[in-house]
């Protein structure tokens, strides 16, 4: 008899955990959507912007007097253009690809990642805010 008694109670008890596990999957299932969609909204509604980067090094010359412009332009044009520095010196894996000769170089890239531009040298802020009119993109007022 024991047998029997101990089939009875197992039927009814995987029917419940069954059931619990099918309505959890159904409770879970929609804010995982939810969440789906916000991920796409926010990366359809993210702007690309072009970006300006700056490869050199915090112990070259010419590469110190850029860092204050660059800074500056970080902050004041983020809106436009973003601005990122690679110090070759510290992380030359980061700069092998691209290709530069000497430092400081600066790459002006579309929103897509294309090379728009290089310049090697110092290039005071005045020339970068030209060069990216030049490329066809607006900087803000001055």
């Amino acid at each position: 008899m024991t047998t029997t008694s101990s089939r009875t109670w197992i039927r009814p008890v995987l029917a419940v955990a069954v059931l619990g596990l099918a309505i959890a999957v159904f409770l879970l299932r929609p804010a995982a959507q939810d969440g789906d969609n916000q991920a796409q909204h926010q990366a359809a509604t993210e702007v690309l912007l072009p970006q300006l980067v700056d490869l050199g090094a915090d112990k070259c010359v010419p590469c110190k007097m850029m860092a204050p412009i660059l800074e500056e332009l970080a902050t004041e044009k983020a809106a436009y253009f973003s601005v990122q520095f690679i110090d070759v010196w510290k992380f030359p894996e980061a700069a092998q690809p691209y290709n530069i000769r000497v430092i400081p170089t600066q790459l002006f890239l579309a929103p897509d990642g294309t090379e728009l531009f290089r310049h090697e040298g110092f290039f005071s802020r005045e020339e970068i805010l030209s060069k990216w009119t030049e490329l066809g993109y607006a900087t803000g007022p001055a």
